[in-house]
């Protein structure tokens, strides 16, 4: 078997894995509906606002924009989802529609097999590892991490707008010490996909230092997002620590978008629209720290221990 096909063959029973698990616990939701309408077992059809959100962010995202970054700002500014349990909801809503863009795309491009295999396997375990991790932080915790992460992301397409990207080289692949970077790198950038910063920049500047065509990180990225998603994100489901209808409003709007960007729109001039989503992002970068540090000073003092 060709290994690519092999690869997405192997995509399509994590995604099958995935489906199962997370129908069952919709199914348990819809037959004991929560009276919690923000939890992760209120399995009720989304709101056109929350399918609109999945729609327009997984369409940036098919086009080269991010869909982590964009999605938080939206669920801040109308106050959709609780600050702690915005990763969760990213991964489980973002997973299919992020595992449709891989079909679609890593068939095209040519990467080295050890080198992809290699890089994919490395951000499952980060995802895996990072998500037990996130599921369980209080919300302030979640708050800085998030802050934090977002203007990463920025700067990341602060970067990309100004050019100031590293060349690449004409290797499809690595090996030996570079190879070993290129492992590390990926666990790390798949345990942040958990806190909500996305892989595609950071992968393609790890792809470019190391001398690679950076062509070949479009494989390695989108491979690394499907498989290291749906792992993460069984995660985030059994500690409850997501959103479910906003979740299946990602899905939702996140699919038919995909194909829309992918098959009839593939290009569009997003220079400004780049500068517009860093500058929302950077106001929700700030925001939530600003939140986290409030949150800090209203915490009540320690009581001062008498002395003995």
């Amino acid at each position: 078997m060709n290994p690519i096909a092999g690869l997405l063959t192997a995509l399509s029973a994590v995604t099958a894995i995935y489906l199962a698990v997370w129908g069952r616990v919709i199914g348990a939701a819809r037959r004991k509906p929560s009276p919690n309408p923000a939890s992760a077992m209120d399995a009720r059809f989304p709101t056109p606002l929350q399918i609109a959100v999945g729609c327009g962010t997984n369409f940036l995202d098919t086009l080269g924009i991010g869909s982590f970054a964009t999605t938080t700002t939206m669920f801040r500014l109308k106050k959709m989802v609780d600050d702690r349990i915005i990763p969760g909801t990213l991964n489980v809503g973002h997973t299919l529609p992020t595992t449709a863009q891989t079909f679609i795309y890593t068939a095209i491009i040519q990467v080295d097999i050890t080198t992809l295999f290699s890089m994919i396997a490395a951000s499952i375990l980060g995802a895996w590892l990072g998500a037990g991790i996130v599921a369980r932080w209080p919300k302030r915790n979640v708050q800085i991490g998030m802050g934090m992460a977002l203007l990463a992301a920025a700067s990341l397409m602060f970067m990309t707008q100004m050019n100031l990207f590293p060349g690449g080289g004409d290797a499809l692949g690595v090996r030996g010490t570079r190879l070993v970077v290129a492992v590390a790198v990926n666990f790390a950038l798949g345990a942040l996909m958990t806190l909500g910063i996305g892989l595609y920049a950071p992968c393609m500047i790890l792809v470019s230092l190391l001398g690679m065509n950076p062509k070949a990180a479009f494989p390695i990225m989108m491979g690394s997002c499907a498989f290291l998603m749906p792992v993460g994100s069984l995660r985030f489901i059994r500690e409850q620590s997501y959103n479910m209808r906003a979740a299946l409003g990602l899905l939702v709007g996140g699919i038919p978008a995909v194909l829309l960007a992918a098959y009839i729109v593939k290009e569009l001039p997003l220079y400004a629209v780049r500068w517009l989503v860093i500058v929302v992002v950077v106001y929700t970068s700030v925001s939530m720290l600003w939140s986290a540090l409030a949150a800090k000073e209203d915490m009540p003092a320690e009581p001062v221990k008498a002395e003995a």
